[in-house]
């Protein structure tokens, strides 16, 4: 199959977070419902949502509170919903969730469910900032997922979460583990990093001759208020041209459809991966 219609899902909170996480959890998936009808009836063949899409971006704080909102995976809540539907719709689904892996062990996680519903198989974060307004390391272990690309129904993808996409060798292992697809969803407030959006991602696309879809939600978050999240979900393709993208402001379902067939034409007339030299790199991994 040379085709993949791709659906990408941006939206704000909609809870406040004096509630409980679990009450937050269940508004959210509720919340998601109507857009998964909709990407399910457009013919959607892999769905995306945002980082941790059904909770708030509780990073700016330090609050042990929010470590209820960690779900096991694939037996916790959300991940049984969402696996239905993808059987129900046939439908691949990425699902972005914090996780508990044992007790007081907790992962920025995104769960992979394949179009019959089988669990393919999750990504952990791998790179975690800890900086003021992203106190992440205090709700995040780093991952070592080993960078899995995931062989659904539709086509090879890999994952990579919102910080991971400023460091360019996650970018490469999973495009040489044989992604075609890399999914970056996101949390990202207009600011510093803001002019990065739509130049780190085209540039790793055609570093790396993949397609790359990158989502982040909308809106402001209360009490933190660190700034606005300014979606502008797009997906780019190997050349590093943007296809199609969201809104800065509205809950929004971007759907659209690529050609695989660009990743094998890109990759033989820009031969980056015969030129590389890991030999020289040496220095990459070194650990200084």
């Amino acid at each position: 199959m040379q085709k993949m219609k791709i659906g990408l899902i941006q939206m704000g909170l909609k809870a406040s977070t004096d509630l409980e996480p679990a009450a937050i959890r269940d508004a959210m998936n509720e919340a998601h419902l109507p857009l998964i009808q909709q990407a399910a009836d457009a013919g959607v063949q892999v769905l995306c949502f945002q980082e941790v899409f059904n909770q708030p971006y509780f990073c700016p704080s330090q609050d042990p509170k929010w470590y209820a909102a960690a779900e096991r995976v694939p037996e916790g809540p959300t991940c049984q919903l969402m696996q239905k539907l993808a059987a129900e719709h046939r439908m691949v689904m990425i699902v972005p969730i914090y996780e508990e892996t044992v007790t007081g062990v907790y992962y920025n996680t995104a769960a992979v469910f394949d179009a019959d519903g089988s669990y393919l198989g999750k990504y952990h974060k791998t790179h975690i900032p800890q900086v003021a307004g992203f106190w992440e390391k205090f709700y995040f272990k780093p991952g070592k997922s080993e960078w899995p690309v995931f062989d659904t129904a539709y086509g090879k993808i890999g994952v990579y979460i919102c910080y991971d996409r400023h460091f360019p060798e996650g970018w490469r292992a999973l495009a040489l583990n044989g992604a075609e697809v890399i999914f970056n969803p996101s949390a990202t407030v207009a600011g510093l990093s803001q002019y990065l959006w739509e130049l780190e991602q085209p540039a790793s696309a055609a570093a790396n001759g993949c397609f790359i879809a990158a989502i982040n939600r909308v809106g402001t978050e209360a009490p933190w208020n660190i700034g606005e999240f300014y979606g502008s979900t797009y997906i780019v393709n190997p050349r590093g041209q943007i296809e199609a993208q969201a809104s800065d402001k509205d809950d929004e379902l971007l759907i659209h459809e690529i050609d695989l067939a660009m990743v094998r034409e890109v990759r033989n007339n820009w031969q980056f991966f015969r030129d590389r030299r890991p030999d020289a790199y040496a220095r990459l991994t070194d650990g200084e």
